[in-house]
């Protein structure tokens, strides 16, 4: 299993993960017929945003522990990264609430630049931000 905190953005689906899904926003449909929401997830290393799809939506509740496998780490429509299943990955729950986690790094936070002795790699560039700007700690 992959810890969050070396997730890189890459375009293979390729990562083993296991993680707390902590938050879960809105479910909004995409083209008129693809259902998406937006999640908060989490290990003990690091959070990150996932994106669920279709009944990957109605199936995952905060407190689930889910295991991804072949999962990708891509950017969204726009500049922010997410986790999410592809086509080729799948995501299944393996428990509920008891798993330790931080918030912190949030790899969805990250400014990543193409690595300049790899052109097929990504390296992190700078913070974007501590915590998550789509969910944001709550005082």
């Amino acid at each position: 299993m992959l810890p969050l905190k070396d997730i890189t953005p890459a375009a293979r689906n390729n990562i083993n993960t296991q993680f707390i899904i902590l938050e879960k926003g809105k479910i909004t449909l995409e083209g008129g017929q693809n259902k998406t929401c937006m999640g908060l997830v989490a290990d003990e290393t690091a959070s990150v945003h996932f994106q669920l799809w279709n009944e990957e939506c109605d199936s995952f509740e905060a407190g689930d522990i889910v295991r991804l496998s072949n999962g990708i780490f891509s950017y969204q429509r726009g500049n922010s990264l997410v986790l999410r299943a592809g086509k080729r990955g799948k995501v299944e729950k393996v428990g509920e609430f008891t798993m330790a986690f931080v918030e912190s790094p949030n790899m969805s936070e990250i400014l990543w630049a193409p690595d300049p002795n790899n052109s097929g790699k990504y390296v992190r560039e700078s913070l974007i931000s501590t915590h998550s700007c789509i969910f944001p700690p709550t005082v």
